[in-house]
């Protein structure tokens, strides 16, 4: 996930609607379940798939009043919180 494309689209959906982003992740899901797509394709698709819908969390954090910084500095937080190794 990169921040700076998730605060972009975060600014995206504010500007127009967070519909466009549900919209573009369900064409994305679609074209990655056929088998239309090499790897590295998906691979891409997935990485756009995943900052889409870091942007839908931080979208919603927002809409409910959390300021701007703070949403997209706790997503971060939780997913690094989610891939730290097991000790």
């Amino acid at each position: 996930m990169r921040l700076p494309l998730i605060k972009r689209l975060t600014q995206f959906t504010k500007e127009r609607d967070e519909d466009f982003l549900l919209e573009t992740i369900e064409t994305l899901e679609h074209l990655a379940m056929g088998e239309v797509l090499k790897e590295e394709e998906l691979e891409v698709v997935g990485e756009l798939l995943s900052n889409l819908y870091g942007a839908v969390e931080v979208t919603k954090d927002i809409q409910s009043g959390t300021p701007d910084r703070d949403a997209l500095n706790g997503f971060m937080q939780r997913v690094m919180g989610s891939i730290a190794p097991a000790t």
